[in-house]
C-alpha cells in the first residue's frame, strides 16, 4: 500500500468518523478533508476545486432550481391534486409516492424523477403537518429502486451494457435488467413503506406538527371571479367540495359592494363576484390556481403584475407605528402606491365584517399582501410593519404549467435518448424558466441548498484521487483473493457487498467503472459466465443507502428533509442487506452461472 493511498484511507476515515458524530456541518467537514487531502498532496492542486464543476454537483443545483419551477408554475398542485391525500397514512402515502417514483424512473433519469416528486411530497408533508423528513427518504430510495428495471433507468446500468459490448460483443438490451430489478424493486418499497421510514430519526421539533411551518391563524381573504371563469353559473356550493380538497372556507361572497353570507350557498355566480375566503397562504393559492380566480378586478392586478419580473406574497405584522394601522389598505392607496393588493388579514379572535381593502386595519394584525417579488422589503419598510420569519411564500403561475411541464419534460426526454447531455439539458431548463419568469432570475441562486454543494465539490475530489491512487483496485484485488476456492455465490455475494460499499463512498459511476471488469474476470477466474457478476455490479452500484453521497438522489433530499449525514445508514443499511439477500436468488435463477 502506497503512503497515498494509506493518507486517502485515513482522510475518509476521518470524514466518516466526523460525519457520523454530527457535532460539526456536514459542509465544513467536507471542505476541511479537501484542504487537508490538498496539503497532504494526495489531490493535485490544479483539481482542488474541479468538484464544483462536476456533472454531479451541477444536476444537484439545477434539479432544485427547476423543482422550484415546477412548484411556481402549478405543475406540483396538478399532480397532487390528482395523486396525493394528504389525510392517508404515512405507510399508504409511501407506498403510493414510491411506486409512482419508481414506475417514473425507469423510463426516466431518477433524478429527473425525483425533482419532479420531491416538491409534491413536500407540500403533502405541509398540508398533513407532518416531518417532511419522514417520507423524503422513502422517496429518494423508492426512485433509485425503480431506475435499475431498465438500462436508461441509471448510468451503471447503461456502463455495464458498455462494458458488455466491449468485452463480449454485444450489450445488454433495454429490458434485460428487469427481472432482476423489478424484484429488488419491489422488495425494497414493501421495506420502506412498512419498517424503512420507521427507522428515520427525528430531530427537533419533529413530534406532531414539525416546527418547520408556522402555526398561525388562516387569513380573511378574497378571490375574483374573472369574466372568462369556468364557474360562472355555478352555485356558490357547487365549489365547496374544491375548496374542502384546498383546505379553504367559503364564508360567502360580496356583490356589488354587497356582503352575501349566510344566504349565498345557493347564489349563482356572475363576473366580478369576490370570493370571501378563510385560508392559509398555501391553501389561497392552490383554490385560487385550482379554479383559475383572479387575485383582484382586473385593473389592480394588471397593476401589480407590471410592476415587476413576478409576484409574490408576503406576510407582515401591524405595529403600534405602522402607517396603515386605523386605516384602511384603500385608504393609504396601497394599490395604486405601491402596485400592491391586501390579499387578506389574519386577526385572531376577531371577526372581520366588512371587505378585506375597507377593512380599517389593527395594531398585532397580521397582512398578506401581494407584491412585485422584487419589492417586499422596501413595501414592508414603507408601511412600517414588521415581516414575519420567511415561509417560502410563492404565487402560482397556472398560465404557466403545461409550459413548465413541457420544457422539463423535452429535457429529460432529451438526455434519456441520448439527445443532449443531461446537466446541460437542465440547465436549459432553468435558462427558460428564468426568461419565462417561472422561476424569477432575482430568486433562481435562492433555491440552491449551498451547503449541498460543499458537501459534494469537495468529497468529488477526494474520490478521484483514491481512484488515481489505485485505492479502489487495491480493494477490488482484495475481493479476488479473499474469496479463492469459495462457491460462485458466495463470491458473487461478496462482490455485490464490496461494490455497495464504494458506491456509497464513490460516485456510482466511477465504481461501476472499476467494478465491472473485476466482476468479469472473476467470471473468468471460475470458468462460468460473466453475467451474473455484471448484473450484480449494476445492482450493487445503483443501491447506495447509507450515505448523501453515494447518489445524487440522496443528496437533493439533504437540505429539505432537514436530515443529517448519519440519519442515512439507519434505513438504508437494512434495505442494502435486503437488495442484496434478494437479487443473488433473482440473478442465479434469470442469469445462470
Amino acid at each position: 500500500m502506497t503512503i497515498d493511498q494509506i493518507t486517502l484511507f485515513a482522510i475518509f476515515a476521518g470524514v466518516f468518523a466526523l460525519l457520523l458524530w454530527g457535532r460539526w456541518r456536514y459542509d465544513l467537514v467536507a471542505f476541511a478533508a479537501l484542504l487537508v487531502g490538498v496539503l497532504s498532496g494526495v489531490v493535485p492542486s490544479d483539481k482542488a476545486f474541479s468538484g464544483f464543476g462536476h456533472p454531479a454537483t451541477l444536476v444537484v443545483a439545477l434539479v432544485l432550481i427547476i423543482s422550484a419551477g415546477l412548484v411556481n408554475s402549478g405543475a406540483v398542485h396538478l399532480i397532487t391534486r390528482s395523486l396525493v391525500d394528504s389525510g392517508r397514512s404515512l405507510g399508504k402515502h409511501i407506498t403510493i409516492m414510491g411506486a409512482t417514483g419508481a414506475v417514473l424512473s425507469a423510463f426516466m433519469n431518477n433524478v429527473a424523477a425525483l425533482a419532479l416528486l420531491m416538491p409534491v411530497d413536500l407540500q403533502t408533508a405541509k398540508k398533513a403537518k407532518r416531518d417532511p423528513g419522514l417520507s423524503l427518504m422513502p422517496l429518494s430510495f423508492a426512485t433509485i429502486l425503480g431506475g435499475m428495471v431498465t438500462m436508461i433507468g441509471t448510468p451503471p446500468n447503461i456502463i455495464i451494457a458498455t462494458i458488455r459490448e466491449d468485452a463480449f460483443g454485444t450489450p445488454f438490451a433495454m429490458f434485460d435488467f428487469a427481472p432482476v430489478g423489478i424484484i429488488a424493486a419491489l422488495a425494497g418499497l414493501l421495506f420502506v413503506a412498512t419498517i424503512g421510514w420507521r427507522l428515520i430519526p427525528r430531530h427537533d421539533g419533529e413530534d406532531g406538527a414539525t416546527d418547520r411551518f408556522l402555526d398561525l391563524a388562516p387569513y380573511v381573504a378574497e378571490l375574483t371571479v374573472p369574466e372568462d371563469s369556468k364557474q360562472i353559473g355555478q352555485k356558490l356550493r357547487e365549489l365547496y367540495a374544491e375548496a374542502e380538497k384546498a383546505d379553504v372556507a367559503i364564508l360567502g361572497m360580496i356583490r356589488a359592494g354587497k356582503r352575501l353570507y349566510g344566504t349565498s350557498a345557493n347564489r349563482v355566480l356572475r363576473a366580478g363576484d369576490i370570493l370571501v375566503l378563510e385560508a392559509t397562504p398555501e391553501a389561497l393559492d392552490e383554490f385560487r390556481n385550482t379554479l383559475k380566480l383572479d387575485f383582484a378586478d382586473s385593473d389592480r392586478q394588471e397593476r401589480v403584475e407590471a410592476a415587476g419580473e413576478g409576484l409574490g406574497l408576503v406576510e407582515i405584522v401591524v405595529t403600534e407605528n405602522s402607517r396603515i394601522r386605523g386605516k384602511t389598505a384603500m385608504a393609504i392607496g396601497l394599490n395604486w402606491r405601491r402596485n400592491s393588493i391586501l390579499m387578506g388579514i389574519s386577526r385572531q379572535g376577531r371577526r372581520i365584517k366588512k371587505q378585506v381593502r375597507r377593512t380599517e386595519i389593527r395594531a398585532g394584525d397580521i397582512l398578506l399582501l401581494l407584491t412585485p417579488s422584487d419589492s417586499q422589503a422596501e413595501i414592508t419598510e414603507w408601511l412600517g410593519c414588521l415581516p414575519l420569519a420567511e415561509r417560502g411564500l410563492n404565487v402560482t403561475q397556472g398560465e404557466k404549467t403545461w409550459l413548465a411541464i413541457g420544457l422539463f419534460g423535452a429535457a429529460v426526454a432529451a438526455a434519456s435518448f441520448g439527445l443532449v447531455y443531461l446537466p446541460i439539458a437542465l440547465g436549459v431548463v432553468v435558462g427558460l424558466y428564468a426568461l419565462t419568469k417561472i422561476v424569477p432570475l432575482s430568486e433562481v441562486y435562492t433555491y440552491v441548498e449551498w451547503p449541498v454543494v460543499v458537501l459534494l465539490g469537495s468529497m468529488i475530489p477526494l474520490g478521484q484521487a483514491l481512484e488515481a491512487s489505485g485505492g479502489t483496485e487495491l480493494i477490488a484485488g482484495s475481493i479476488i483473493g479473499i474469496t479463492e476456492g469459495m462457491p460462485a455465490w458466495v463470491i458473487l455475494t461478496v462482490l455485490m457487498v464490496v461494490t455497495m460499499t464504494l458506491s456509497d463512498v464513490l460516485n456510482n459511476t466511477a465504481t461501476t467503472i472499476v467494478a465491472a471488469p473485476v466482476g468479469i474476470a472473476m467470471a473468468a477466474s471460475l470458468d462460468v459466465s460473466a453475467d451474473p457478476f455484471l448484473m450484480a455490479v449494476a445492482v450493487a452500484a445503483s443501491c447506495a443507502f447509507l450515505t448523501p453521497i453515494g447518489h445524487k438522489n440522496n443528496t437533493l433530499i439533504l437540505g429539505p428533509g432537514g436530515y443529517r449525514f448519519g440519519d442515512y445508514w439507519r434505513t438504508g443499511l437494512p434495505l442494502e442487506i435486503l437488495i442484496v439477500a434478494v437479487s443473488i436468488p433473482a440473478i442465479l435463477v434469470f442469469w445462470p452461472l
